[in-house]
């Protein structure tokens, strides 16, 4: 038994053990175990193939794996009925590559979708709380009214982030956040998401091949490689002697975003 005076270890807020994705005859995750931390922020890389959305898709529950657990909050997604799992999705919040907005709808009424699924707010409260979280996410209020066509690719984003935050989320999940922007929007949307991280007390999973997006805001490392996963800091990643994780944080690349090894140092190429 524990000394009374022995620091208390928080459970994960997020536990994957044992995770086995197949396709077919295609092995994408070969026992996959990942802890979340309450509070942190999880970049989650690997190559071409590697299964990085998948691994995302399986633990908000879009993709059932052949075999393993996950628990979310100390709760068993796979063994769920609706009602429970309904109460959990309302304690997070996505943002999938390009935003994925609703076409037909202006930002404003994508914002309100999440409400308008999960709440008995009156539609005067539901556009209160959507103008609140275009502000927050620093769009200009007009952006409301603008239909996802009318927006810049980082415009899009910004609503897309909004959308997941609309309900408060305790987790927020982010698939490729900066794909797509130059380097100027991509610091600035990594600067966004660190500020409502500190601010909201966010928990933070995000999918990303930004070098500098890992450099900048994440606590830790999360790197799928042979089928499994390597979790670490930055630090610890980058002594680490597999191929793959060698060459990915000290090649080129890593070295332009001030993280790699010296210059002209000879390190093999990520294999696609």
């Amino acid at each position: 038994m524990a000394e009374w005076n022995e620091p208390l270890i928080a459970p994960p807020i997020i536990s994957l053990r044992g995770i086995v994705n197949r396709f077919g005859t295609q092995v994408v995750h070969d026992g996959v175990d990942l802890d979340v931390k309450r509070g942190e922020v999880l970049g989650i890389v690997g190559g071409s193939g590697s299964g990085k959305s998948v691994l995302l898709r399986t633990i908000i529950g879009l993709n059932r794996p052949a075999e393993g657990s996950i628990e979310v909050f100390g709760k068993s997604m796979l063994d769920m009925n609706d009602r429970e799992r309904r109460q959990i999705e309302e304690r997070w919040g996505v943002l999938f590559q390009n935003g994925a907005l609703f076409s037909s709808l202006t930002v404003v009424e994508n914002i309100e979708t999440p409400l308008k699924e999960h709440t008995q707010l009156p539609p005067e409260l539901r556009r209160e709380i959507a103008e609140l979280k275009i502000r927050l996410v620093g769009l200009a209020p007009e952006a409301g009214a603008k239909f996802p066509s009318e927006l810049s690719g980082g415009m899009k984003k910004r609503a897309g982030l909004a959308r997941a935050l609309a309900l408060d989320p305790e987790i927020l999940f982010l698939d490729e956040p900066t794909a797509g922007l130059d380097p100027i929007g991509a610091a600035e949307f990594d600067e966004l998401i660190q500020s409502l991280q500190r601010s909201l007390g966010l928990t933070v999973v995000m999918i990303t091949h930004d070098l500098d997006s890992l450099a900048a805001i994440c606590d830790r490392i999360a790197v799928l490689v042979d089928k499994r996963i390597k979790v670490g800091t930055l630090a610890e990643l980058q002594r680490d002697d597999h191929p793959w994780i060698k060459a990915y944080f000290h090649g080129p690349r890593a070295r332009a975003a001030g993280i790699g090894g010296s210059a002209g140092e000879p390190v093999p190429q990520p294999a696609n």
